[in-house]
This record gives structure tokens, sequence and C-alpha cells, in this order.
């Protein structure tokens, strides 16, 4: 017996996992991948999908998981902590774009309600893309990663009453009061539902299905559950999606919800995928290859209309320019829930074929573009800055941002020997507390309004500025500090930083905080003292625990923990040294430092000079403690050993002095 759609799952999948391995090569998303094997399979290219009605009820399926799991990560509690962000920030974005689209649609000769439904298709960006390349970048809880997961958030709870709007906009309905009353009534009863199912019933036989320790059980009952609301909502007349969507906030309230996310993710990532393929079947390539020029300007008009109003959106968010640049970066396509959405307008004759046409084409360049934008976005912001903004007035802006923000900090701005704390976040804090219980002087520099706001209420000496910039960095006087901690989810912007403080000081000791053992390499090489990836302190923490189990004594752990921090660091970055005896820690003598440096230039009297004749003890008052001349480590200083270029030089004195013999050697 031949089951005429398993030759299409096969073919279909198949051709999927050879472009997407392709594409992972190109560091491309697999959605795109998905949409491009979609044009291959479709009738417009090789016509392989014969039963395309069977594809498509496994698309709306994925559809439907795809809206549950959205809603059990969109918790009630979750939404209200970034509330500003999300109903005033998503609200301006999407009312903004579809109001523009709209006005720019008209103006082209469509009608109204067509209009209107095209500024909700473009209002829409992709949720799956954008999140995914933040996550990978380190960059969700940056300030531009904050701006953009607000409005993606927003845009993700708003496509639900843009599908039940549709039928409304398509004039299927005579008396639109009347039915906007039927449709609130169905929401009200689906409500009611919805809080009696929350309360009282799912709690209960979750509990019973978790005390049966049957993990199969607990899987049918989570894709059970979630189908019968969706089938509810459907019956009443409702979306299919919008029950999907209900079904997931019941769970997310409940301590189940991480476990009802890994069960369904799996059938999510398979169904979605014929989602996408379906869509990209719909492509017409002919349609396409004659339309390239008008295509073009479309997807340009595109990209001017979102990118603008996200950044308005964000300076009306009190954000910096270059957030909103960076936030106008990450959300300017067009995305996977407008595909969605399109297809509804299809279905009551909202889109005529060539618009859709249009529509497919412009939405698949722009999640085609999404990655490569992203990953050039910091250089793209800091050419938009300059680009705009002239020099003086960017000077002014930032010597304004310095005074407002530093009226109730230290009027005297008399910091020394202090402790440079970068990003206000939880490990921020956390060390803002410790220095400030023993009495360490200290000062706090951030970005982020709320985070500004929140210190200012703390009485905490918090700066307002970028931490690369030489004027902020002039103002909290880097250069007489002890110690700079780097502690943000940026790691472009880390290394900035770390570069721009080495410019000022080289004695001063930089310890920088980073998610990965990977990237503590790139950091040290920059400048870092010290880096501490979470990941591997994380490992550190388990490790320390399973010994107590075993009864070890504390002392023990103790040094285990301090013997891997000191082997096992140096080991995951080749740059540092594997032998003990040649790692200098920094001394606790006032007004003196260890420090190391790159004798760069050869135009002076020190490269290719001894010691003695090069008078560095007697012009400079520095001593000289080791030489790191490629991997060999020359520890026994004599007056007749030479320093040549390219040497790492370990020296002792005061930080004047060893930034004195910096110039001479580096500029």
């Amino acid at each position: 017996m031949e089951i005429p759609l398993l030759k299409e799952i096969v073919v279909v999948l198949g051709i999927s996992i050879v472009i997407i391995l392709a594409f992972q090569k190109l560091k491309v998303p697999s959605i795109l991948g998905f949409l491009f094997a979609g044009i291959i399979v479709g009738p417009s290219a090789f016509n392989l999908l014969s039963s395309s009605h069977e594809v498509e009820l496994l698309s709306e399926i994925g559809i439907i998981f795809l809206l549950f799991i959205i809603g059990i990560e969109l918790s009630f509690s979750g939404l209200m902590k970034i509330k500003k962000t999300v109903f005033i920030g998503g609200g301006l974005q999407v009312g903004g774009t579809i109001l523009i689209t709209a006005l720019v649609a008209m103006a082209l000769g469509v009608e109204i309600n067509t209009a209107v439904f095209l500024g909700f298709l473009i209002s829409l960006s992709s949720t799956a893309i954008v999140l995914k390349m933040l996550q990978e970048k380190g960059e969700i809880k940056s300030p531009h990663g904050k701006v953009a997961l607000g409005i993606l958030i927003f845009q993700d709870i708003i496509v639900v009453p843009m599908m039940l709007l549709t039928p409304i906009l398509a004039g299927k309905s005579d008396n639109i009061g009347e039915t906007l009353l039927i449709l609130l009534a169905k929401l009200i009863g689906v409500g009611i539902v919805v809080f009696v199912l929350q309360k009282y019933i799912v709690p209960y036989i979750f509990k019973l299905v978790v005390k049966s320790k049957n993990r199969e059980l607990f899987i049918l009952t989570t894709i059970v559950f979630c189908f019968s609301v969706a089938w509810l909502t459907s019956s009443v007349g409702l979306s299919l999606a919008l029950g999907a969507f209900f079904a997931g906030l019941i769970i997310s309230e409940s301590e189940y919800s991480h476990q009802a996310t890994a069960n369904v993710l799996p059938f999510r990532e398979i169904f979605i995928s014929f989602f996408f393929i379906s869509v990209g079947s719909l492509l017409d390539l002919k349609f396409f290859i004659n339309n390239v020029v008008y295509i073009l300007l479309f997807v340009i008009a595109v990209l001017v209309i979102k990118m603008l109003i996200v950044g308005l959106v964000a300076l009306v968010l009190k954000n910096q320019p270059r957030t909103a640049f960076m936030s106008a970066f990450s959300i300017f396509q067009v995305g996977e829930f407008s595909l969605l959405l399109s297809t509804v307008g299809l279905q009551n004759d909202l889109l005529p074929d060539g618009l859709y046409q249009y529509f497919l084409a412009v939405s698949i360049l722009t999640m085609a573009l999404t990655p490569f934008v992203l990953q050039k976005s910091h250089n793209m912001s800091s050419f938009m800055l300059k680009a705009t903004i002239p020099k003086r007035v960017r000077k002014r802006m930032n010597k304004r941002k310095i005074d407002n923000s530093s009226q109730e900090v230290d009027q005297d701005h008399d910091w020394k020997d202090h402790v440079v704390i970068v990003g206000y976040g939880i490990n921020g804090k956390n060390i803002s507390r410790v220095t400030s219980h023993i009495d360490i002087p200290y000062v706090i520099l951030d970005m982020d309004y709320e985070a500004i706001k929140e210190a200012k209420q703390k009485n905490q000496p918090i700066v307002f500025g970028d931490a690369s910039d030489p004027e902020i960095l002039k103002h909290i006087n880097i250069q007489k500090a002890r110690v700079v901690v780097i502690a943000i989810s940026d790691p472009n912007a880390t290394k900035k930083i770390i570069s721009s403080v080495r410019l000022f000081s080289q004695t001063v000791y930089i310890i920088v905080r980073t998610r990965y053992v990977k990237e503590i390499e790139e950091n040290m090489k920059v400048g870092a003292d010290e880096v501490i990836p979470e990941e591997f302190e994380t490992s550190i923490e388990i490790f320390t625990r399973v010994l107590r189990q075993y009864m070890v004594t504390q002392g023990d752990i103790e040094n285990i923990v301090t013997n891997i921090r000191s082997s096992d660091y140096e080991m995951l970055t080749s740059i540092k040294p594997t032998s003990t005896n040649a790692v200098f820690q920094q001394l606790n003598i006032p007004d003196k430092e260890v420090a190391t440096l790159h004798v760069q230039h050869g135009n002076n009297n020190i490269a290719g000079s001894s010691i003695q004749t090069s008078g560095i003890g007697k012009n400079y008052n520095v001593t000289v403690l080791a030489i790191k001349r490629g991997r060999k480590y020359i520890s026994d200083i004599q007056p007749d050993t030479k320093i040549e270029i390219d040497d790492l030089v370990y020296i002792f004195g005061a930080s004047k002095d060893i930034n004195a013999l910096n110039k001479v050697i580096k500029f």
C-alpha cells in the first residue's frame, strides 16, 4: 500500500536537509533554507509537490505548535517586566508602520481595506530569525536587544487580533458593529473558559499526570490540551492559532511550562518547516524575474519605512542614537507571521494574486538580508552616527550627558585608585554592593535609561555614557583607576572598551565577564588581564557542589578551584604562559604596579639596546622583571640583556612612569 503524502515528505525534507546544510556553511538561518527548498519544489521550478493540499494541512499543525510555544514563553508575569517597551514601543512601531504603509499603498492606487491589510503584513518582523541571531551574538540583554525583544513580543501578541480583524476588513460582514460585538462576546466567553482551565482544571490534570511519572503520558496530555483549546476556538468561529496561543498562556504560569516547551519543540520544528516550504512553493519565479526591478524598489521602501519607525520608537523610549540605529538594523524585515497572516488575507480575497507575489518576494528578500545586516550592524551604526551627527554636535551631546549624569555623583570628580564598573546588570549590581560594603571607591558606567534611573534611586555613583568613548573615560579618571570590570553582554562593545581603556592606561587591571570560553582569547589579545566566562564558572560551581557530596573539606575544595582557575584558564587561552614562574600578580604596594608593555616602535633608544644602555631604570624609574620573546620567557634579567621589537616586557614601577615608557615604545 502506497501513501501518496509519504513521497512528498521524503522529497521535500530530503531537499531541505541538503539546502540547510549548505546554508549553515554560509551562516544563513534555516528558515531561509526551507523557503528556498519550497521555491525549488514549487510549481514554478521543478513542481515536485503533487499533494500540496496535504502539505498545507501539515503547515497548519506547525502554526498551532508555533503559537502554542509563543503563548508559553509570553507569560503574563514576564510581560509585566518589560511592559513599557512591549506596549508603548510595540504599539507605536506597529501602529506607525500600518499608517505609513497604508498611506503609501493608497497613493499607489490600492483600495483602503487592502492598504490597511498590507500595513498589517509589513508591520510584523521575524521573531525566529532576529532572536536566534541576537542570542548567538550574546546581545539579547544589550540595550538594542531589549528594544527588539519588546517590540517583537508585541508583534507576536497583536498578530492574533489582526487575524480576527482580517475578515472584517474584507467586508465579510454586513454589520461591522454587530460583528465586533459578537466577536467580543466570543472572546469574553473563551476568556472565561481559559481562566477556569488555568485556575482549576489544568493544574489538577497535570498534577495527576506528573505523579504517574510517565513521560509519554505527559507529552500526550500536553499535545491533546493544545489541540483541544485550538479546536474550541475554531468551533466558535475564531482561529485555530488563537486557541493554541491561549493554551500556551494557560500553561505558562504553571511549573510544568518548561517541560511542556521541551516536549513540543521537536514537533514544532518538524511541522513549521512545512509552513515555510509551502510558502516558498507559492513564489512565482517567472513573476519574480519579470518584475525584479519593482520588487527591489519595494524592498528598499520597506527597509526605509521600518528602520525609520523603529529608530524613532527607540528614541521615544529614551534610548541613545546608537541603540536606535542598532534596533532599526535588527527588526527591519517582514516576518514569518506576516506570511501566516497573508494566507488569511488570500482566503478572504484581500490580496490580489499579483500583489501577493510582490509581498512574497519582498518577505523572502528582507528575511534573506537579515543575517548579513545584523552581522555588520555595529559598523553600520557607527557609520550612521558619524554621518548623521556632526562631530561638534556629538561632542556637545557627550559633554551634556556627562554633566547631567554626574549631578548626583561626586561633584569634584576626583576619583583615584577606584574601580570602574561597566554595566549595571546583575553582575554590576553585585560588584557595586561588595565594593560599597568594604569602602572601595567605585564608579559605574551604563547607557540604559532604566539602569541609570534605578542606580540614582539607590544613590549609586553612576555616569551615563559609552565606556568606549574617550571623553567619558577622561571624565571618570580612567588613568587613575586600579581596576576596570566590564560586565556587559555585548562582545563587540566589550573589545572596543578594552582597547579604549588601554589607550589611557597600561597599568589598570581589566577584568571581563563573558559568556563563552571561546571569547577569552579575543579579549586577552586586545588587552584584558582576566576574562571570566560564565559557562566555565558554572562548571566550577557544579563541580564544587559535587565535591561537597563526597565529603571533601572546604579547604581542599578551595585549593582545587584555585588550581583549576590558575591552570585551566591559561590552558584555554593560548596566549597566556603555562609556566607559573612567569606569571606576575598585581602587588598591593601603594602607587606601584606590575605591567606588561609591548615593544612595537623601533625608532627609539630602547628597542635593540640592552637594559643598561637603554636607560630604562635611570630615565623612567622602572625595574624590568622578565621578558617574553615569542614563546620563550627570559626571567634572569642582567644589565646586558637586550630588548627587541615585539618583546613583551614585564616591569615594576609607578603608573605615571610606566605610561611614559609605554608612549616611547608603542607610539
